[in-house]
């Protein structure tokens, strides 16, 4: 199982429920008992990109892919241990705070929130999360 791999080799898990990575890059990887998790877009399974909706849509749609990730990984929000969000606007930080919040529960992992201009695809949000196993 990928859950189990404490080996040195990085491991590439299979993510069927996110979109095909759009380059040279895994969306998930786990080696030694750590899940790196690439930067996440607010794009669906199927590769739509929700660039034009609500920013708390995007928010939500970024979480369900962070989500799918770990879970690809034998991961889960509970092993995070640190989240790196970006922002179009520090503006929106109160909305991300409140959505982050409610999806996270009692995991509290290190987080960095950073307001970045405009983001690639011209989104309004950008995570990047590290979890262990």
């Amino acid at each position: 199982m990928v859950g189990e791999n404490h080996q040195s080799r990085p491991v590439y898990p299979a993510t069927p429920g996110l979109s095909t990575p759009g380059g040279h890059y895994s969306h998930v990887v786990v080696a030694n008992g750590f899940v790196f998790v690439s930067g996440q877009l607010p794009t669906t399974a199927t590769g739509e990109k929700l660039a034009d909706r609500p920013f708390d849509v995007q928010v939500e749609q970024v979480l369900s892919n962070l989500e799918q990730a770990l879970i690809a990984a034998g991961s889960g929000i509970e092993k995070l241990t640190q989240v790196r969000v970006y922002v179009d606007d520090i503006a929106n930080w109160p909305a991300f705070n409140e959505i982050y919040a409610r999806w996270a529960g009692q995991a509290r992992p290190a987080r960095t929130v950073v307001p970045t201009g405009p983001l690639h695809f011209g989104v309004k949000v950008e995570i990047e999360a590290i979890a262990v196993l």
